[in-house]
């Protein structure tokens, strides 16, 4: 019954003293990508059980860092769908996933060779259409270009706004969110007008400089668009591509300013895309919002609670209450205090499963409650 106290014979997990969180949310991850400094194109001659085998790894590392849901943003041939499905089954501990299958994309577009082209309204249609057929939880289209795909720049619109729209209004008619990776201004300004519920990135990246466009900014307050801003990244090492340090410096000062004027901004992580975005660099991004203004409160709230709500599990995920999903983490000291203490995991519970430590650390501290 409601207010029951627990069986006397269920197992407690003595963790110390600890402060007990929900498990983080990257609702931006590639488990596909292996972060090193390889071209991705080299994707295109892989195997599928190889894909999904690396796959499977990054998962696991997410998992380890306190990750306990991640929105894969970009795969070949659908294999997060068949992760999502494995882990769901129980069989095996790993993080809840949100799969959006091959990111659509013009042909030879950004990141092509997760086989996602589609070219002109009907292409794209027929393209959302088949990911919620196979089984996608959210679509993703690339509105302009990216950084580590040559052809295209980051600037440039890869769709139009009747496209965009294409692709919205049939995902919404399935009931599909979408989310459109955007650089571009004019990318940006097209993807909110055809209602997409999620920017990804909004760097507002011209071809040699950054330029935000804050009537475009206050459209994306006033409809309520999540900006997924992918701000975790190690503290030290390369860039993916080195010209960029300074865009996304000033990018991180338009955020800044995002946040003040209402944004729903969402810290993740795009990990996998470079050497400083290893599976599991959530944590830093956490600690960045910070630096950019955010109160500690604010910046949990946007890898847990906010996030929640842009991944649509508002409903079971994102706080510690009764009826939701038991994805727990415990760190040795308060967050609110020391963000920092996000860095180092001392247990991570996913779905009530005590997960890290291994298995030999389970049966060693579960004891009966008395």
């Amino acid at each position: 019954m409601t207010g029951a106290r627990p069986s006397a014979d269920l197992p407690v997990v003595d963790l110390g003293e600890a402060t007990l969180l929900p498990g983080l949310i990257d609702s931006h991850v590639h488990l596909a990508f292996d972060p090193d400094d390889r071209s991705k194109q080299a994707m295109t001659d892989e195997d599928a059980h190889t894909i999904l085998a690396r796959m499977h790894v990054h998962a696991g590392q997410q998992l380890q860092a306190g990750v306990t849901t991640v929105r894969d943003l970009g795969d070949r041939d659908h294999l997060a769908v068949s992760l999502r499905d494995h882990y769901t089954t129980g069989a095996e501990a790993g993080p809840e996933i949100l799969a959006a299958g091959p990111p659509i994309t013009r042909t030879r577009g950004h990141c092509w060779f997760l086989g996602g082209e589609a070219d002109g309204s009907t292409a794209v249609k027929a393209a959302v259409e088949e990911r919620i057929a196979r089984g996608a939880d959210v679509i993703k289209i690339m509105a302009t270009g990216g950084v580590i795909t040559p052809g295209w720049g980051p600037h440039q619109s890869q769709y139009t706004r009747d496209e965009l729209t294409t692709a919205t209004r049939t995902a919404h008619a399935h009931g599909r969110p979408v989310t459109a990776h955007a650089h571009g201004p004019q990318g940006i300004a097209d993807a909110v007008a055809a209602g997409v519920d999620g920017i990804e990135h909004a760097s507002f990246f011209t071809e040699d400089s950054i330029e935000p466009d804050w009537k475009t900014i206050a459209a994306i307050v006033q409809a309520g668009t999540f900006v997924g801003a992918t701000e975790a990244w190690l503290p030290q090492g390369p860039m993916v591509a080195p010209h960029m340090a300074e865009r996304v410096a000033r990018r991180r000062e338009n955020f800044a300013r995002m946040h003040r004027e209402g944004g729903r901004l969402v810290c993740c992580s795009d990990a996998g895309t470079g050497p400083r975005k290893p599976h599991g660099v959530l944590p830093h991004g956490i600690i960045t919002f910070a630096s950019m203004g955010l109160t500690n409160t604010e910046a949990l709230a946007s890898a847990t609670t906010l996030a929640a709500q842009a991944c649509r599990l508002a409903d079971r995920k994102g706080r510690i209450a009764a009826g939701y999903d038991a994805d727990l983490i415990a760190v040795a000291d308060n967050p609110l205090h020391h963000l920092e203490t996000l860095l180092s995991v001392q247990a991570v519970i996913r779905a009530g499963r005590l997960v890290h430590p291994d298995q030999r650390a389970r049966r060693a501290t579960a004891r009966p409650r008395r």
